[in-house]
């Protein structure tokens, strides 16, 4: 199954943990010896293969003992700045996203005004 913003959460955690099963069979691993690897329990494996939530810090230990960890990089890739957005800041990195501006209600009124 493709991973797509179509899908729901659940099925995203279940096809991960498909893909987190084929990848440690393919490598010759039993639960047993991927948790003990990535240093966490059987059972949070199992949970983990299973679709159930799992804390990221697990997943990456996870993802680190089956070598897929540089695969982070392509979906979380490094974001550079533009050079237009670099010369607009005066070479200030941005450091907070700021809100979008609206215009004011017209219906708003002091309760002493009602």
């Amino acid at each position: 199954m493709k991973i797509t913003n179509q899908i729901t959460d659940d099925a995203v955690l279940i096809e991960i943990g498909k893909r987190i099963t084929a990848i440690r069979i393919n490598q010759q691993l039993t639960q047993a010896d991927l948790a003990r690897r990535a240093g966490v329990s059987k059972r949070t494996v199992e949970r983990i293969e299973s679709g159930k939530t799992a804390q990221l810090d697990t997943i990456i230990r996870i993802f680190r003992t089956l070598d897929l960890l540089p695969g982070f990089d392509q979906f979380l890739h490094e974001i550079g700045t533009s050079p237009i957005n670099l010369l607009q800041s005066k070479g200030k990195k941005r450091q907070r996203a700021s809100s979008k501006k609206s215009s004011p209600k017209t219906d708003w009124k002091w309760e002493d005004d009602k």
